[in-house]
C-alpha cells in the first residue's frame, strides 16, 4: 500500500519547519483521499524525545506510523543526470524511479542522481530539490513539471523571492546550482556530469539562514 511520507528534522528538541511540513501533509492527504483528521501531531510528540535527529511519518488508510533516526551532516556531492523523470507531486512511498536513478548514478561513480524530464529539463534529485542562481536571484524547476513541492522550496520562498525556470542539466554548473531538503538543509553540489559546479557566496549565506 502506498503511504504518504514526511521526514522532519529535529533540532534542539523541536521541529523548526513544522508549519511547512504540516501544510504540505494536509494538502497531500486531502488530494490522495486519506481519512480526514490525519495530522503530524504524533511527529511533534515524538520530537520531544529526540534532541537531534529525524522523525519520519508514514500515513495511509490504516493510520499513522512514526519512527526516528539519527541525523547526518550534509557533504558536497557529485551528481549524474538521469533521464526518465515522472511527475511526483506528493511525497509517497512510490519511489521506484528515484531508487533506480540513484543506483545508476552510483554505479557510474557519482553520489546521487538528478532526474531529467522528457523535454530535457532538470527536475529534481532523488531526495532533494534543485536550485540555482541567475540574474533575478534564486531559481528552481516549476511545479508544473511535476516536481515535489519540497519543504526546502517553501522555506526559501518564505525567506525571499524564488523564481521558477526550466534549464537542461548542462546549463546548471555555471549557475552555482545546489541541492536542498528539509532534513539536511543546503547540500552543495560539487560536480554535475563531470563539470565542476561554480561556487557562489550567496549559497553559503542562504545555508546559514535556512533553519529558523
Amino acid at each position: 500500500m502506498t503511504a504518504l511520507i514526511e521526514t522532519l528534522r529535529v533540532r534542539r528538541g523541536r521541529i523548526p519547519l513544522f508549519h511547512l511540513h504540516a501544510a504540505r501533509f494536509a494538502a497531500s492527504a486531502a488530494a490522495l483521499g486519506l481519512p480526514a483528521g490525519l495530522t503530524l501531531d504524533d511527529a511533534a510528540r515524538e520530537a520531544g524525545a529526540v534532541e537531534e535527529g529525524v522523525v519520519r511519518i508514514e500515513a495511509d488508510a490504516e493510520g499513522v506510523r512514526v519512527t526516528s533516526r539519527s541525523h547526518e551532516s550534509p557533504r558536497p556531492i557529485a551528481v549524474r543526470s538521469t533521464p526518465g523523470f515522472r511527475p511526483y507531486p506528493h511525497k509517497t512511498t512510490d519511489r521506484a524511479q528515484f531508487t533506480a536513478a540513484c543506483a545508476a548514478a552510483r554505479a557510474a561513480g557519482a553520489d546521487d542522481a538528478l532526474l531529467v524530464a522528457e523535454g530535457g529539463e532538470a527536475a529534481e534529485g532523488t531526495i532533494w530539490s534543485l536550485f540555482w542562481w541567475d540574474r533575478t536571484g534564486l531559481c528552481t524547476p516549476p511545479l508544473s513539471l511535476g516536481v515535489l513541492p519540497g519543504v526546502a522550496r517553501a522555506r526559501f520562498a518564505e525567506m525571499g523571492s524564488l523564481c521558477e525556470a526550466r534549464l537542461p542539466p548542462s546549463a546548471l554548473a555555471i549557475r552555482g546550482c545546489f541541492a536542498a531538503n528539509a532534513v539536511r538543509g543546503v547540500i552543495p553540489i560539487r560536480e554535475l556530469d563531470g563539470a565542476l559546479v561554480r561556487a557562489d557566496e550567496r549559497t553559503v549565506r542562504l545555508a546559514a539562514r535556512f533553519w529558523p
